[in-house]
């Protein structure tokens, strides 16, 4: 199994595709999905628990939304970081692993987080449920895997099994 994983490999994966994650995923937002007002996306992940009543809670439910978006981008990169600890492979073949680690969370958001949240619920052109999917794939889990597999490679950090 090797030593116990060092905190700033975790810290520094943890957080840098935390980042990335919540930057091109929200940046995507914006641009596809309301280019003209962009208040409305943040504002829109903040009726997650808001409900409708995030529209009107101006710039306040916006900063919400990006705390949520940001949390949300975090325990993801959480997530396959911690998994990369137990299944190596997740580092060594980052790249195809962590597309497929995109699907899933766009799967779980879409198939369960959502469905649960306070969010209003209204069906979704096709064409932005095939982008979205396709943009979770680069965007979301890509991004994760590489910074999880640049970390726990560079010297940063632990050595657990992963070879360069």
């Amino acid at each position: 199994m090797g030593r116990r994983p060092n905190a700033s490999t975790a810290a520094y994966s943890i957080v840098s595709g935390g980042l990335i994650v919540g930057i091109l995923d929200l940046t995507y937002a914006i641009a596809v999905y309301s280019p003209r007002a962009p208040i409305l996306i943040p504002q829109t992940i903040a009726s997650g628990v808001l409900g409708a009543a995030s529209y009107a809670g101006g710039t306040a439910s916006a900063v919400l939304g990006v705390v949520c978006h940001f949390f949300i981008a975090f325990s993801i990169a959480a997530v396959y970081y911690a998994a990369s600890r137990r299944l190596p492979f997740l580092v060594q073949r980052a790249v195809p692993w962590g597309m497929a680690y995109g699907l899933m969370v766009y799967c779980v958001m879409h198939g369960l987080v959502l469905p649960l949240s306070n969010a209003p619920h209204r069906a979704i052109p096709r064409i932005y449920v095939i982008t979205e999917f396709v943009e979770h794939a680069f965007f979301v889990g890509l991004p994760v895997a590489l910074a999880t597999r640049y970390f726990s490679r560079s010297g940063r950090g632990d050595s657990d099994g992963v070879t360069s």
